[in-house]
C-alpha cells in the first residue's frame, strides 16, 4: 500500500522533472513563436516588396514613354527649323540648346550633392 501511495504521489524529484519539462516546454514554444513572428515579417516584407516592385515596373515603363515623347519632340523641333535654316544648322542647333540644357540641369546636380558646411557657434 505504501509503495502505491509513493507511485501515486511522487517523490520530491518527480516535481523537478514536471519543472525541467514546464520549462523545455516553455523553450520550444518560445522557439516557435520567435520562428512564426519571424515568417510572418518575411511576408510583409515581401507583400511590400511585390508592390514596390510593381510600382518600380510603372515608373520605368513612364520613364522610357517619357524620354520617347522628349526625343520626338526634339524630331519635331529640328524638322521645324530646318525649313528655316537647313537640317544641318537645325540639328546642330537642337544638340547644342539639348547639351546646354543637360549641363544646366548636370551643375543643379553636382550643387545639391555638395556637402553642406557645418554652422560652427560663435
Amino acid at each position: 500500500m505504501l509503495d502505491t501511495l509513493s507511485q501515486d504521489v511522487g517523490p520530491a524529484g518527480d516535481a523537478d522533472e514536471g519543472v525541467a519539462t514546464l520549462v523545455h516546454r516553455l523553450v520550444a514554444d518560445s522557439r516557435l513563436l520567435a520562428q512564426a513572428e519571424i515568417a510572418l515579417y518575411k511576408a510583409k516584407a515581401a507583400e511590400r516588396i511585390d508592390a514596390y516592385k510593381n510600382a518600380a515596373i510603372f515608373f520605368a515603363v513612364a520613364g522610357v514613354l517619357a524620354l520617347s515623347a522628349l526625343i520626338a519632340l526634339l524630331v519635331g523641333l529640328i524638322m521645324t527649323l530646318a525649313t528655316l535654316i537647313g537640317p544641318g544648322f537645325a540639328t546642330a542647333a537642337v544638340v547644342v540648346g539639348t547639351l546646354v540644357v543637360a549641363g544646366i540641369l548636370g551643375m543643379i546636380g553636382k550643387g545639391k550633392l555638395a556637402p553642406a558646411t557645418p554652422q560652427v557657434s560663435s
